[in-house]
C-alpha cells in the first residue's frame, strides 16, 4: 500500500495519495509516514506548476525562444515528478521509507 501512495501521485497528483492516506493512516505507521511524504511532494509539485505557469506568461513575451524555454521547463518538471514518484514507489515496495529531496514538509 505504501508503494501505491507514491505511484498514484504520478497519475492523480495529490488526490490519490490523499485518499489512501486518509483511509489507511491509522492502520500502519509506514503508510502514515509515506502518505504524508507523498502528499508533501505533490503539494510542492503543484506549487512548482503554478510558479512555472507564471514564468511561462513572462517568457511568452519573448517570441519563439520564450515559448520553447517554457515548454522545456514544463517537460522537465513533469518528467522529474514522474521519476521521483516511481523511485518513491520502488523504495516503499522494499519497505524502505522514501524522502523526496525537493519536497516542502507542509504536512507533518
Amino acid at each position: 500500500m505504501g508503494m501505491l501512495v507514491h505511484v498514484l501521485g504520478a497519475v492523480t497528483a495529490f488526490v490519490g495519495p490523499l485518499i489512501i492516506w486518509l483511509i489507511k493512516k491509522e492502520e500502519s505507521p509506514f503508510i502514515n509516514d509515506q502518505g504524508k511524504e507523498s502528499l508533501n511532494f505533490q503539494i510542492t509539485a503543484a506549487i512548482a506548476y503554478v510558479a512555472l505557469g507564471i514564468i511561462s506568461v513572462v517568457l511568452g513575451f519573448i517570441p519563439v525562444v520564450g515559448a520553447c524555454l517554457a515548454m522545456i521547463l514544463y517537460v522537465a518538471l513533469v518528467v522529474g515528478v514522474i521519476v521521483y514518484c516511481i523511485l518513491g514507489g520502488m523504495a516503499a515496495n522494499k519497505g524502505t521509507p522514501y524522502r523526496y529531496p525537493f519536497a516542502l514538509r507542509l504536512i507533518s
